[in-house]
């Protein structure tokens, strides 16, 4: 029997943890709690030790999702990121 998780190299060279499909459904009202308290670590799950799904806290997803669609946020920041190139003077460091 395969085992509820399993650890997953990612190509980037991070592991994450993955449960199995079946195992996830049933950790759902206890990840709802935790999400609750203000955790928002996420459960990866799928089958034979493979990533296939993610569930995280709803907040960040709306989150992800807005950025991920945001043509205009997109624009914005070409816009402000070509103004800051094109400004002859020197920038200033992060740390002021």
């Amino acid at each position: 029997m395969d085992s509820e998780e399993a650890s997953y190299l990612l190509p980037d060279g991070e592991r994450v943890w993955v449960i199995r499909t079946s195992t996830a459904a049933d950790l759902l009202p206890q990840m709802l709690e935790r999400f609750r308290f203000g955790h928002s670590d996420p459960l990866i799950f799928g089958e034979a030790g493979r990533p296939e799904g993610v569930v995280v806290p709803f907040e960040l997803w709306r989150a992800l999702d807005t950025r991920v669609f945001d043509e205009d946020g997109f624009d914005t920041t070409y816009t402000i990121e070509r103004a800051r190139l094109s400004d002859p003077r020197p920038s200033i460091p992060i740390e002021e």
